[in-house]
């Protein structure tokens, strides 16, 4: 094993994938010389040049139109857009174009194409530049999202999206980038559909996505000193997402909480209550909690007060488990 950052694991993941494979390439604004907005891209064009690592002007709407004719002849294309927030100019591409052409032409074209985009916050860059859309790609058929919140899994997801003949959009929070931890020195592969169970428990089960892993783990810690023990499940893909293991976890816990960063309403938390209600209401035991950011835009000043964290979540399990304090 060895230690790296999450960014360290995107920029091994990608030229892993594009020693192993000559189709692969990289393309958006940045990702040459300066070795992209958060170095992900660092050193890739001096051993790849510039035939395979483009960089392109600024312009989101031609980077992803590139990717899909690129995809379309054979390549397999990743892009970086730079903030999530401004996958909102290439919406047409990527949902009308890149994540329907597949189907449109009885799949005599694949689409393997990776879209990574920072997103969320923790940098105090202001409501354009801080937000978690995720739930929008989620409800395209088409198209897989995956929200890995490791370094080993970001690696590991990273490989799998990039050999997936269909679009992926891979969701990094920018408050993890920074983050350390370990993998192994030998290749590994993450599937794209599996949930992981972080941490396992007996009274609550917390499905938590991207940083919100993080801050659920926080607060088991803060839980364990009032005896009350819950099981983390790190949801890596929301589309597909590991339905089994999440029934599975709550028909042991009976208790379900759902944590993401985006806001509450209409996130992707929603969509896993409704699930659970419908295939195992019998199950449930408490009152389903969902922690998730207020319905307004991320603010500048009071970011701190914004962001969901891990007192949220406990007290969301409180509730769950019908204790109030």
């Amino acid at each position: 094993m060895k230690e790296i950052r999450y960014i360290g694991g995107i920029n091994e993941a990608i030229r892993e994938e594009m020693r192993r494979n000559e189709r692969v390439i990289l393309i958006g604004e940045d990702v040459g010389s300066p070795g992209g907005s958060f170095g992900a891209s660092r050193r890739l064009l001096e051993e790849f040049g510039p035939e395979r690592v483009v960089d392109t002007p600024i312009s989101e709407a031609g980077i992803v139109g590139m990717a899909a004719g690129a995809a379309a002849c054979g390549l397999r294309p990743i892009v970086e857009i730079m903030f999530m927030d401004f996958t909102t100019v290439c919406m047409d591409g990527i949902v009308n174009q890149i994540a329907k052409m597949r189907y449109m032409f009885g799949s005599q074209y694949s689409m393997p194409i990776v879209i990574r985009t920072p997103a969320g916050g923790g940098l105090n860059a202001g409501p354009q530049h801080s937000q978690c859309l995720e739930a929008w790609f989620a409800h395209v058929p088409g198209l897989k999202v995956v929200m890995p919140a490791t370094p080993y899994d970001i690696k590991g997801i990273l490989k799998s999206a990039i050999r997936d003949d269909n679009p992926v959009i891979v969701v990094e929070n920018k408050a993890l980038h920074a983050l350390k931890g370990e993998i192994p020195e030998e290749e590994y592969l993450v599937p794209i559909g599996k949930a992981d169970i972080k941490k396992p428990g007996r009274d609550v089960t917390v499905v938590a996505t991207s940083r919100m892993v993080h801050e659920a783990l926080k607060a088991a810690a803060v839980l364990s000193e009032e005896k009350i023990d819950i099981e983390v499940l790190d949801l890596i893909s929301i589309s597909p997402w590991d339905m089994e293991t999440v029934f599975s976890s709550v028909s042991k816990t009976h208790r379900l909480v759902v944590a993401h960063e985006a806001v509450k309403q209409c996130g992707i938390g929603a969509e896993i209550v409704a699930c659970v209600c419908e295939g195992i209401m019998d199950e449930l035991d408490g009152p389903v909690q969902r922690v998730g950011a207020p319905f307004v835009p991320v603010p500048f000043s009071m970011e701190h007060s914004y962001l969901p964290n891990a007192n949220d979540v406990v007290g969301a399990v409180k509730r769950a488990l019908d204790r109030f304090f």
